[in-house]
């Protein structure tokens, strides 16, 4: 009867042993999230199943083309692309984009603006100073996201940009749908 108790006891004992692991790792490491809706196609789908490193801007700072996670709301996240960083300024012009006067490539759209007709365009003309707060430059601890689907997203140019106290963390795994599983590399 003893040895049962014990048995018992150490289960219990590694069972809630796993849950505070299981935890913590999520609490301060990683996260699932699920992509919802088409702001992020072709690279995300809606549904896609991806894992958030919650700690990778602890040790850096966000970098172009980072696709990071957000608190738009106090309800709501949203996953979208680092475009622009503190002290540039950012346009589009002609469905390219302008980091400070140079042209920037996004090799992520290229497939899906050749698939476009001529006369449309994937981003609309924008600079830094027409969108909400009208800066000149992005001041530090922010950044400006954008979806890849630039023609159905609500990104900077709606939201404005984003702190970097806002961001949840950098996402880059798709582990589900099965058929869908892989790294991002840009």
């Amino acid at each position: 009867m003893a040895k049962r108790k014990s048995e018992w006891f150490d289960w219990v004992k590694a069972l809630l042993i796993a849950f505070g692991i299981a935890f913590i790792v999520r609490t301060f490491f990683f996260a699932p999230i699920v992509v919802d809706g088409p702001s992020m196609m072709p690279t995300l789908h809606n549904g896609d199943q991806m894992i958030v490193n919650k700690f990778i801007y602890d040790i850096r700072q966000p970098e172009r083309f980072d696709i990071v996670v957000f608190h738009a709301s106090d309800r709501k996240d949203f996953i979208k692309r680092v475009v622009g960083l503190p002290g540039e300024h950012v346009a589009v012009e002609d469905d390219t984009l302008y980091i400070d006067g140079e042209k920037v490539e996004e090799s992520f759209l290229q497939k899906r603006k050749d698939s476009m007709p001529s006369y449309q365009t994937l981003t609309g003309d924008f600079q830094l100073e027409e969108l909400p707060g009208e800066y000149e430059t992005i001041p530090e601890n922010h950044v400006l996201v954008l979806g890849d689907n630039r023609n159905n997203s609500t990104d900077s140019r709606i939201l404005g940009l984003v702190s970097t106290d806002q961001i949840v963390g950098k996402t880059s795994l798709i582990y589900w749908p099965l058929d869908r599983i892989r790294i991002l590399d840009e």
